[in-house]
């Protein structure tokens, strides 16, 4: 069975500030509209490694993207590709090195701010490449995205969280506002991407720690949340089943209908 899906990476959102801030989320949980759980990042917990872990399932060690300063398309295979592959339509909104990673590197603004080519892995994107860029617009951006081209797989990655951990740090007050007003934007578009026949992952590629920083070992700094919102989902599974980070690529393939090697393994989390 295939879904449509949407794939929401919040950048920076610890699980430990997840557990309290996300309040919206949790009220899905409780009414059983959704399931959540802590997963662990790959190492190290920083940010262009972790976006390559997520959409393709390879480690940084693995896909040879250390660091933020490596800048090269992605030599994995990842969502994108796979959904490209099944003859399904894909769409971003979301930081510029995505772009670099699947469609063209290095991001040029005048070239790749607003992507529209059928030939690239993300064929129809919004990127963006101020860390400040407000979730506000893009959210809005995935509206866009959502109502003009009614994509098969859509990418959503806010970075307002991330950057209010940077000038905060994981136990700060502007940290957790960030957080709860991330929730905020989402509480306004999650229940349209539902009408509109969207299934829902909303989780993160590494937490915050108290020195404004992350990339090592620390708890605060690995562990994230996975949400999982939809009918397409079999909530009560979701705490049973021994995710890793490295298996997202793969769970999204499944709500889209692609078959991969690890279908069987999370086949348990759909109905």
């Amino acid at each position: 069975m295939s879904n449509k899906l949407i794939l929401v990476l919040i950048d920076g959102l610890a699980w430990h500030v997840a557990q309290h801030a996300m309040g919206y989320l949790h009220a899905l949980c409780e009414a059983k509209q959704a399931s959540v759980k802590p997963i662990q990042s790959a190492l190290p917990s920083i940010s262009r490694p972790l976006y390559e872990c997520v959409l393709t399932g390879a480690t940084p060690v693995e896909s040879g993207i250390l660091h933020n300063q490596v800048v090269r398309l992605s030599n994995q295979e990842s969502i994108f590709h796979l959904a490209r592959q099944a003859n399904l339509s894909t769409a971003a909104a979301a930081y510029n090195w995505i772009s670099e990673l699947y469609n063209r590197a290095p991001y040029q603004a005048t070239r790749d701010r607003f992507t529209h080519d059928e030939s690239l892995a993300i064929q129809h994107g919004i990127f963006y490449h101020d860390d400040g860029y407000p979730d506000s617009h893009l959210y809005l951006d995935a509206d866009y995205l959502c109502q003009h081209y009614q994509p098969d797989f859509l990418f959503v990655h806010p970075m307002n969280v991330d950057d209010a951990g940077h000038r905060g740090g994981g136990d700060s007050a502007v940290y957790r506002n960030a957080a709860r007003l991330s929730d905020m934007h989402l509480s306004s578009h999650i229940p349209q991407w539902l009408a509109q026949g969207y299934q829902i992952i909303v989780t993160a590629d590494h937490g915050m720690n108290n020195d404004l920083s992350h990339g090592g070992n620390l708890a605060h700094e690995r562990e994230v949340p996975l949400f999982l919102i939809g009918d397409c989902f079999n909530h009560e599974h979701l705490m049973r089943c021994p995710i890793q980070q490295t298996q997202i690529r793969d769970l999204c393939a499944l709500v889209l209908g692609i078959p991969t090697t690890n279908s069987d393994i999370l086949s348990v989390l759909l109905k």
